[in-house]
Parts: structure tokens; C-alpha cells; sequence
């Protein structure tokens, strides 16, 4: 029997299928897929199965010092105790195993841990190794008939950076942890490579904190091209264009920034006055622009941003498209196509095709298809682009999709033809009181061939119109405009960005620099996007700096990189960079050891700053954002027990803390984080006292309690910002029914017939919703979500398409998806990865 090995059930079940001829069954053991026809058997794993961690005796934080973790041993321990009995049950019965785990670092360690497990309860067995960029018909079956071997050299480059970080993360970890009393849940996260990236992060904080604007002016003139018999009948108002005022700096380069007001306004009379403006020089240029390079794995991340997803989205999507089979490896430094990628017929797929056909046979009819190359070739995966197999789009989510779409477009638009542009410059000279001439520029662009762009829509193509002129022809001055400006702080670094930025700076590695900054957002050292850095963030930095500078060092951790490549070049020894590894740890703790209540104090004092509202108004603490024992949040007084005042918070979200801050009472308004259902309550003690102003407002007989009790249903406002229809014998009588947080409700005339209670209104916007009877509204809710498991749609990511995908394999609800099993569902339903899943039950929590 073969047993092939995969890193993940769904690749496992791809390429069961594609060997197969899709005759492949399926049998559980121990809660795990096998795929078996004829003789073969192929089980996927779930990435690592086996992870390195120190011995049970290292694990109490309070009795081992964190130093003495640098020298601790370290194990290797299975971490699906269910998949790794499944795949030693196989390979005890294997005459043949063969390992088809992703072709990285990452996907060859994977591998070398299924050698050794296989190695455990079979010495024998011989053990081949396949390799491929895409799922595909084509990719996978040429693997299997020219199998390799493992490349132990790229397993250990894999290994050196497990251990490293183990040794780097555990020990800085706890003593920072330990330090600031942050135990539990709420322990002080520090990596190797996640603290280098933050302090980028911290740093253009500080650069935007410390920025101080300058005043300067900006001035503008509409020109219009007057008609050729030169009277006013013949102008046309819609064809002015603008013109920007511009002189010569003391470098001689033309400048638009007028840094003194007093000029800015005698230039500004002049314009105003002028009725035309003479042209004193007329440029006219053509550009070609040429198409853009192959994905590799940092442009596609910067490409998906720009439609709106982070980094970690981009990936779990590609990752999903790739095991399915419709494009390549997603982790890629690789922007030049192999020689034996056609374009022709992987165009051919695509022609005749509902979405893509037109313009992938507008391609096929060009003279020379030469793909464009990017900087960087290598050797292991191709750039990402479609494979043959072409889903449609009902096959995929609607974020699938775009991710799809976007990665076939940038495939068309790098055998596409070049853009050509016309430009041209127009410069008049307005005369001044004093004789001199002001200058104006006007600039203009044209797209005289459209070229990739008529395939890959992704780019700006906006034109800018200026006429046809002549020199010395005079043009009406029909309006001046001078506009006061500041010079702006930099901007804060975007997710592409800040990931260009770690590559530039060889920090991290295509396959993980996405995974640190969503590990920033875990950890809560960024918010919002782009990610902007907390108070815990600055001071973890800050302290990093002053203590032990290592910690936040970018070479440091290039270094190490560059030595983990050189393991898996064959030209360095994982033991030997580890010891390097601690080495430069051991310098860390040297540094840090004197520090450690400095430290806390610091670190202390941040968390605290993070969760500061502002005044209280029953004592002079300030307010901060509290997590109740059952997980809710609410607003307390840091003073407790002294001072016992709260505030409620929104029941839904999890609340950001924003600059914004309440001119009343001096408050920061709060924003509820919830997915597609984010929200600003704003600030607390407004909220609160508007729903203390308000008064119930009776609208019927309370259907629990009205016959007997005399209770009333009544339009009720909360504290905490949310409005409700309950009992006014609340609490004896707990009946309540939801109502939207926003918009004006209107009780109508109207009555239900069923109920006996009034049809609402509720205007927000343009469109009023006609709510209606509140029973019989909230009953159809609760049906559509029975039939829909709806609420999982509240969750970035999940749409409806997706939701019944999930549905089907029964999760229902997000109460469901808490509890499933990540390795069962993703195994279940296609296209939806174990890392998308677990990314999903983070954010239901």
C-alpha cells in the first residue's frame, strides 16, 4: 500500500481525486480522513503535527526563571494526538510513502515530522518526496512520476527558526509578563520577529507625534480657451481647466508651495484681477507605460490591499484558491514566469469564458505574447498566476472570488501590450502691477492606447483635460481660488506597506510576515487599519530601547534570517545558528536583569493608559474599560473600591478606545469592534444620561403577563446605548424584543391584527424601514436565521455563500463555530481553511 501524506485535508482530498480519476472514498479514523482507491491511501495533516516546546518541568512561569529557558532542552511533542496515531497506523502497513507537503521551509519541515513519524514504526519503507506549485491535473500527476527526495538542508532552516523562536518568544515572554504582573490570559507577548516589526510601527507613530505643520498656500486659476472668432459667445464654461500658480525655488525647481502670506496674497490680487493669461510655452510628450511584473507574494498582499483586504485575509483566501486547484503557491519571492509556462494556452482556458473570455481571445490575437519579468527569479515556485482549471462563480465566495479575478486579470494584464500616454504642459503668465510675470502651469494627460489597462482595471487611468494651444495665444481668466494648507505628519504604514517594508529590511519571510502583523492585532498591540500602535505597544518598544536594544533590532534579526537561508543552502548548521540565536539572548537578559521593576512599572503603566477614558465624574481617578468575570465590557472607576461608579458598554463588540473626545465631559468616544456590525457608541456618560432622559413610551399589553399583572409592552432606551420593546414590570417580568440602535422610531396608527400592538417606523437615511409590528418582525428574524444561520454573516469573511457552506456541515450559528473542531469542518467544507476558521473563532470570542 502507498501512503501519500499531505499537509492539509483538502489538498488531500484535491489530489485523491486527481489521482484517482475522482474515485477516491473516504473513511474517518480517529476523527481523521482517509482517502483510499486501489492501493493508495492519502491523508492530510493539519500544517504541524508535531511542535517544539520545553519539558512539562519548564512550565511552571513562577518557579523558573526566564534566563533559565535559553539553555533548557527542548522536546518535540505531538500536537494532534489524533492525526499522528492515524498516520503511524498507515505507515506500519506501507510498502511505499510518499510526502506531498507544500514546497517551502515551512511545507519541508512539515514533512521531515511526517519522515520521522513514519520512520517511528516503519525503518524500511522507502520514502520519496513530490513537489508542485499548483493543484492541478498536469502539476500533480507529473510530480508523482518524477518523485525526489527530501531536502533535509531546507527541514532544518525550517527547524533552526521553530527553535529560535520558542527560546526567543517563551523567555522574553514571561519576564515581561512576569514583570508587569500580566499573568493568565493576559501575558505580554514578545518575538523575535514581531518586536522588530512593531517598533516600525512605533516609530512612524512617534515621527507623526512629534510632527510639527507648517502654513503654506496653494493658488489656482480656471483658464478657458477663448473661441476663434475671439468674442465671448463662443465660450463654454465646461471646458475651463485649471491652472496652478508655480515660481522657481533657489535650487531653480518649480515649487507650488508658497511658504510666506503675505506674498501668497499679493500673488493671489494679481491672479484675481488679471482677465487672461498668456501661454508662454507649450510641452507635449508621449509616455509608454508599461505593464506591471508576475505577482510574487508582497505585490499580490499590496494589490488585495488596495481592494480592501488585510494581509492575513489576502493569504487565507490565495491559500484556499491555490489547494483547490485554481491558482499557484501564494508564497513566492518570484516575479519572472518558468520557460515552460505557455502563455498561449493557459489563455486558451480562459477564452470562451463568461467572464474572462473576451478579453483573453482580445490577447491570444496579438503578435508577441512576452510576459513581463520582475527583479526577482528563483527556482522553487513560479509567480502567482490561474492554473488551467477554471472555477465559476458560483463555485466561489464573493471574496473569493475578487481575489480570483484580481489574480487572472494580473496574469492577462503581464502579457498584455503597453499603455500609451499623451501629456501635455501647458505654462501661461499672468501680469502683475509691478511688471512682473506669475506663472501658472496647467497639466494634462491623455490615454492615447489603453493597452494592459483594458485588462487589468486595478489602476488609475483618470485623464486630466487641457486644450489645444498655441504660444502667445491669450486665455480667459474665469476664476481664482487661493487655498490654505498645513504640511502633513507621514503617513502610517499600510498592511502592503508595512510588509514591503519588513522585506526591504529582511524581516520575517514571505510565508510569515503576514502571520506577525495579525499577531500584532491578537496581542493588542495594534487597532484599527492602518495599524496604529497602543499604548502597551509604545511602551513594550520603549522599554525594549532603554533595557536591551536587541529585542527591537531589525539586523539582529536579518542576521538570524540570513542564517536560517544559509542552512537551507547547505552552507551553515542549525546548531550552530541556535547557539548564535542564544548567544544574542543571553546579551538581552545581561541588559534586562537590573531592570526588571523598571520594567514592570513601565509596562504597567501603559496598560493601564490604554484602557483611560478620562475623568470620573464621583472622584478624581480616572475611568477606564473593564472585562467583567463573565467577559462583557463596562466602564469603572480606577479608584474601585473606593469609588463604585460604572457606565455600561454595548452588549455586542469589542470596544477601541478612539482620539475623539466628548466636549461635556471630557470623555473618549468608544467604537464596538463586531465585524460587518462595528459600530461608535460614542461617549458612555452621554449615552447613559440620554436614556435616563428618555421616557418609556407605552405602545400595548405586555403578551406574558398582561392579563394577569397588568404589565405594558413599552419602547425602552438603555444605558448602554440599545433600545428595546420590554415589560414595564421589568424585572419581575423579563420580556423584552429587540430594536435597531439607530434611526428615529415612529410609532404609526397602524396596528397589527394579531398582536393588537402598533406597525414602527424607523427613519435612518433616505429609505424609512418599515419595521412593523415588533412581535411579528422579530419572529420573521428568528426564522431567517433558522433557516439561514444568518448571524454567521455578521463576521468579516462570511458571506452567504460561505455561511451555507458552513451550514451544511453543521455549524449553524456562532455559537457553533466556538465550538467546532477546525481540522473536521475545514476537512468538510471546501474552500475554507483551518486558518480561516480558527481567524473566524477569534473574532466570534
Amino acid at each position: 500500500m502507498e501512503l501519500i501524506i499531505t499537509e492539509k485535508d483538502n489538498a488531500a482530498r484535491r489530489i485523491a481525486d486527481i489521482l484517482s480519476g475522482e474515485s477516491a472514498e473516504a473513511e474517518r479514523k480517529n476523527g481523521v480522513n482517509v482517502y483510499k482507491w486501489g492501493g493508495r491511501r492519502c491523508i492530510g495533516l493539519s500544517g504541524h503535527v508535531v511542535g517544539v516546546d520545553f519539558p512539562d518541568e519548564y512550565n511552571d512561569w513562577r518557579d523558573v526563571e526566564p534566563v533559565e529557558l535559553i539553555d533548557a532542552p527542548i522536546e518535540k511533542k505531538a500536537t494532534k494526538e489524533n492525526i499522528v496515531s492515524t498516520l503511524r497506523l498507515l505507515a506500519r502497513k506501507a510498502d511505499q510513502v510518499t510526502i506531498a507537503t507544500d514546497y517551502d521551509r515551512e511545507g519541508e519541515l512539515i514533512g521531515k515530522e511526517a519522515w520521522e513519524l513514519v520512520r517511528e514504526v516503519n525503518d524500511e519503507v522507502p520514502i520519496r518526496r513530490v513537489r508542485f506549485s499548483s493543484i492541478t491535473q498536469n502539476e500533480v500527476t507529473n510530480a508523482f512520476e518524477n518523485p525526489d527526495e527530501l531536502d533535509f538542508d531546507l527541514a532544518a532552516a525550517g527547524e533552526a527558526r521553530q527553535e529560535i523562536d520558542l527560546i526567543w518568544g517563551a523567555a522574553l515572554t514571561r519576564f515581561l509578563s512576569l514583570s508587569s504582573r500580566q499573568l493568565g490570559d493576559d501575558f505580554i507577548s514578545v518575538g523575535r520577529v514581531q518586536s522588530p516589526t512593531l517598533k516600525l510601527i512605533v516609530d512612524r507613530e512617534r515621527e507623526i507625534e512629534a510632527f510639527d505643520p507648517e502654513e503654506y498656500w496653494e493658488l489656482f486659476a480656471d483658464l478657458l480657451k477663448r473661441a476663434d472668432d475671439e468674442s465671448d459667445e463662443g465660450e463654454d464654461e465646461s471646458a475651463a481647466f485649471e491652472a496652478q500658480y508655480f515660481y522657481r525655488d533657489e535650487d531653480g525647481n518649480e515649487a507650488e508651495r508658497v511658504w510666506d502670506e503675505e506674498t501668497a496674497e499679493s500673488v493671489f490680487e494679481a491672479l484675481e484681477s488679471a482677465a487672461s493669461a498668456t501661454v508662454e510655452r507649450v510641452n507635449r510628450r508621449t509616455r509608454t507605460d508599461d505593464p506591471p511584473a508576475p505577482f510574487n507574494t508582497t505585490q499580490f498582499i499590496r494589490a488585495a490591499g488596495s481592494l480592501g483586504y488585510s494581509a492575513q485575509q489576502a493569504m487565507s483566501i490565495a491559500e484556499d484558491l491555490y489547494t483547490a486547484g485554481y491558482m499557484t503557491y501564494p508564497r513566492t519571492d518570484n516575479t519572472v514566469y518558468p520557460d515552460d509556462l505557455d502563455p498561449e494556452e493557459l489563455l486558451d482556458t480562459f477564452s470562451g469564458n463568461y467572464h474572462f473570455g473576451d478579453d483573453a481571445d482580445d490577447l491570444l490575437e496579438l503578435d508577441d505574447l512576452e510576459p513581463t519579468e520582475g527583479d526577482e527569479e528563483t527556482t522553487d515556485h513560479p509567480p502567482i498566476h490561474p492554473t488551467e482549471d477554471v472555477p465559476t462563480k458560483g463555485d466561489l465566495s464573493d471574496d473569493e472570488w475578487e481575489i480570483y479575478e484580481l489574480v487572472v486579470r494580473r496574469f492577462f494584464a503581464t502579457v498584455a501590450e503597453s499603455a500609451t500616454w499623451e501629456h501635455l504642459k501647458v505654462v501661461t503668465a499672468v501680469e502683475a502691477a509691478s511688471g512682473d510675470d506669475h506663472t501658472l502651469k496647467s497639466n494634462g494627460k491623455r490615454l492615447l492606447k489603453e493597452g494592459y489597462h483594458a485588462v487589468y482595471p486595478y489602476f488609475n487611468t483618470s485623464e486630466n483635460y487641457v486644450p489645444d494651444v498655441a504660444e502667445g495665444e491669450e486665455l480667459a481668466v474665469t476664476d481664482t481660488r487661493i487655498e490654505d494648507k498645513e504640511t502633513q505628519p507621514p503617513r502610517r504604514y499600510g498592511q502592503s506597506r508595512l510588509i514591503e517594508t519588513m522585506e526591504q529590511m529582511g524581516i520575517g519571510t514571505k510565508a510569515t510576515r503576514h502571520e506577525t502583523i495579525e499577531k500584532l492585532y491578537d496581542r493588542g498591540y495594534v487597532e484599527s487599519d492602518p495599524p496604529r500602535p497602543t499604548q502597551l505597544a509604545k511602551a513594550v518598544v520603549e522599554a525594549a530601547e532603554k533595557f536591551a536594544e536587541l529585542v527591537v533590532s531589525e539586523e539582529m534579526t536579518a542576521d538570524l534570517e540570513a542564517d536560517m537561508t544559509a542552512i537551507a543552502e547547505g552552507e551553515a548548521d542549525l546548531s550552530e545558528v541556535a547557539d548564535e540565536s542564544r548567544e544574542y539572548l543571553e546579551q538581552v537578559f545581561d541588559e534586562l536583569r537590573d531592570s526588571r521593576e523598571e520594567v514592570g512599572d513601565l509596562l504597567q503603566e501603559s496598560l493601564k493608559a490604554d484602557k483611560k477614558l478620562g475623568p470620573c465624574p464621583e472622584s478624581d481617578h480616572e475611568l477606564l474599560v473593564r472585562q467583567s468575570r463573565n467577559g462583557s465590557y463596562f466602564v469603572g472607576c480606577d479608584g474601585y473600591p473606593d469609588c463604585e461608579y460604572t457606565l455600561p458598554l454595548p452588549n455586542k463588540g469589542k470596544p477601541l478606545i478612539l482620539d475623539e473626545e466628548c466636549d461635556e465631559h471630557g470623555l473618549r468616544h468608544v467604537k464596538m469592534l463586531a465585524g460587518r456590525q462595528t459600530f461608535v457608541h460614542g461617549c458612555p456618560l452621554c449615552k447613559a444620561e440620554e436614556a435616563d432622559e428618555q421616557e418609556d413610551e407605552v405602545i400595548g399589553v405586555c403578551p406574558e403577563c398582561g392579563e394577569e399583572e397588568g404589565g405594558e409592552l413599552a419602547i425602552k432606551h438603555l444605558q448602554n446605548g440599545s433600545r428595546l420593546v420590554g415589560c414595564t414590570r421589568y424585572p419581575d417580568c423579563d420580556y423584552s424584543l429587540p430594536l435597531p440602535r439607530r434611526g428615529d422610531i415612529e410609532v404609526t396608527d397602524e396596528r397589527c391584527e394579531e398582536h393588537d400592538l402598533p406597525e414602527l417606523v424607523v427613519h435612518n437615511g433616505d429609505e424609512p424601514w418599515e419595521l412593523g409590528c415588533p412581535i411579528c418582525n422579530y419572529r420573521e428574524f428568528q426564522a431567517r436565521e433558522s433557516e439561514s444561520g444568518s448571524d454567521l454573516e455578521s463576521l468579516d469573511g462570511i458571506g452567504s455563500k460561505t455561511a451555507e457552506k458552513l451550514s451544511a456541515a453543521g455549524i449553524e450559528d456562532i455559537e457553533d463555530l466556538k465550538d467546532a473542531e477546525v481540522e473536521t469542518v475545514a476537512s468538510e467544507v471546501q474552500g475554507v481553511s483551518e486558518d480561516r476558521l480558527r481567524g473566524w473563532q477569534a473574532k466570534a470570542d
